[in-house]
């Protein structure tokens, strides 16, 4: 599924190339794409037509454009892509829905092959759609206040890569970037959170900080043709990882084989050596 670093990308491309553009059509092609829009198909293609998008904003895993005071709130899921191109091309299979500008240039298209993303129309969202409010802030806003991240932490009686995935403390940061995260501040993932320090906190927001920075830069981590930017281009991420799925290659940093956990119906993946496995309870 995208993380933060993915869908801050396709958040910037959709700043540059759909921003200030007021919308023709709207053609819903598949009405699982607005499921969560409880009004209907029809309803969503109504009350966006004529419209103009006026920003590009994200919190986490989500980002939606605002409209006025309203918003196109999206969520992407595990495979889907906002695509801006020529609107003369081929409707692929895949493509959910379709928006259209009075400019007649590229459009933007909704493409999801597994369907499990969602777009819906969030009234009075332009600031922060409610159906989002309780997604706690992400490292990378303005809004997001360390001391309280760790003392919230801290506080919590869990493993600590179980609480970096937890939406309602910290948003955005999934299981490819907890790992790598984790490894940066040599901690192993079943750590329990309320044995932590404060200094300890403190260098695994720094990590996170550091890892989600990298992967911006890199255009997020593309495993297949599932993630991409507006223009359908992937991330590059992926060739920098240090040990999410790197299962038996060496650790960069002290060369020690890396090791997979099973971990939430996933996988957990860790350095034995620089994150040393904890000998008390575990979460």
């Amino acid at each position: 599924m995208p993380e933060l670093p993915e869908v801050e990308t396709v958040r910037s491309g959709l700043e540059k190339h759909v921003v200030g553009r007021t919308i023709d059509t709207v053609e819903v092609l598949h009405p699982r794409a607005v499921r969560r829009h409880l009004a209907g198909s029809a309803d969503f293609e109504a009350v966006l037509r004529g419209r103009t998008f006026t920003g590009a904003r994200r919190r986490g895993k989500y980002l939606w454009l605002p409209v006025g005071e309203d918003a196109l709130l999206a969520h992407l899921g595990m495979s889907g892509q906002l695509l801006v191109g020529d609107p003369g091309r081929p409707v692929s299979g895949h493509v959910r829905a379709r928006f259209t500008f009075a400019d007649q240039g590229p459009d933007l298209r909704f493409t999801d092959q597994r369907t499990f993303g969602h777009l819906v129309w969030a009234s009075g969202g332009a600031e922060l759609p409610p159906l989002i409010a309780h997604i706690a802030p992400d490292p990378l806003e303005p809004a997001f206040d360390d001391d309280v991240f760790i003392a919230r932490l801290r506080a919590r009686r869990t493993g600590v890569k179980r609480a970096l995935l937890d939406q309602s403390l910290v948003s955005g940061i999934g299981n490819i970037y907890a790992d790598e995260s984790l490894w940066r501040a040599r901690l192993h993932w079943a750590r329990a959170t309320d044995s932590l320090s404060r200094a300890e906190g403190a260098r695994l927001l720094v990590a996170v900080r550091e890892v989600l920075a990298d992967a911006l830069q890199a255009g997020g981590t593309s495993f297949d043709s599932l993630y991409v930017n507006v223009n359908g281009e992937s991330g590059y991420f992926s060739r920098s990882l240090c040990v999410y799925g790197q299962e038996g290659q060496p650790c960069p940093r002290c060369g020690t084989p890396i090791r997979r956990d099973p971990f939430m119906n996933r996988s957990a993946y860790s350095c034995p050596r620089c994150q040393p496995k904890p000998r008390s309870r575990q979460v």
